[in-house]
């Protein structure tokens, strides 16, 4: 009934010993942990930790899907780095910048002078400026667009200056 005849052999002589049989099998040691095992089960998860500057760029663009500058209402947009400010006042609309201010601009640099970085006064200068170029060019209301900064220190100082000195916001 078996189909293979050294099948039937082994049965014929696991029928002819009484007892227990007890075959010794051959021992295998344990892989021992190596380096190259360990890293082969282990799962390493590498998660990209988002930096302060990612935090700023993910505002803006959260705020940017809400403020757009039109033509009546432009955008008036602020840009803050570790040596400079940068303020300007977009129409969204037509994508043109109609006004700017910058610590980089001749007239405002060699009126500032300083090394540092702006500083709150600084700031607020800028924000003076902006104000006036825009009343010049006869735009009184604007959108503030802070950037994605928070609306604290300079920026805060640009925004109180732009609306002493006559913008609408």
């Amino acid at each position: 009934m078996l189909a293979s005849p050294a099948l039937a052999g082994a049965h014929s002589f696991a029928a002819s010993v009484s007892g227990n049989l007890r075959i010794p099998l051959p021992t295998v040691p344990a892989p021992s942990p190596t380096p190259a095992r360990r890293a082969a089960l282990s799962v390493v998860a590498k998660v990209k930790v988002p930096t302060p500057q990612d935090d700023r760029i993910a505002r803006h663009v959260r705020l940017r899907k809400k403020v757009n500058g039109t033509t009546e209402r432009p955008r008036l947009s602020v840009f803050r780095s570790n040596k400079h400010l940068y303020a300007q006042v977009i129409d969204d609309t037509k994508q043109c910048t109609l006004a700017s201010a910058s610590t980089m601009h001749k007239s405002l640099s060699k009126e500032l002078e300083y090394s540092a970085g702006p500083t709150i006064e600084i700031a607020q200068k800028i924000g003076e400026v902006i104000a006036k170029s825009c009343l010049e060019k006869g735009i009184t209301k604007v959108v503030f667009d802070r950037g994605g900064f928070l609306y604290h220190g300079r920026i805060k100082a640009l925004a109180d200056a732009a609306r002493e000195h006559g913008l609408e916001f």
